[in-house]
């Protein structure tokens, strides 16, 4: 198999504080999932709750995966004003931790 360059990943796990209630947490997934609809460089956008039997998620419950065709978009992403906007609204508060991974998949 040939491999050659594909999409670009921006990987996000939160690990959200004891005190945060469920329908915050509803509400902050909802959030992330409009943000990423209303940004046109945004090429895809998943989530999940951690459901791994392993227990070596160190807290972190939820894992989102943002593509781009490329890592200029990334970086167009990442100041832009209406992802600021989510971050100081739905996370500053909300959030013990968060792991951010970004890669250029190969295929």
């Amino acid at each position: 198999m040939a491999e050659g360059a594909g999409a670009y990943r921006h990987v996000v796990l939160f690990k959200f504080k004891p005190t945060v209630p469920k329908n915050s947490v509803v509400a902050i997934e909802n959030a992330f999932r409009a943000l990423c609809a209303e940004l046109p460089f945004v090429k895809g956008f998943e989530w999940g709750r951690n459901s791994s039997p392993e227990n070596l998620n160190e807290g972190f419950t939820h894992c989102f995966i943002v593509t781009f065709d490329r890592p200029e978009d990334r970086d167009a992403y990442l100041p832009h004003p209406a992802h600021q906007t989510f971050c100081r609204r739905y996370l500053e508060e909300a959030l013990e931790k968060v792991c951010v991974v970004d890669f250029q998949s190969t295929r």
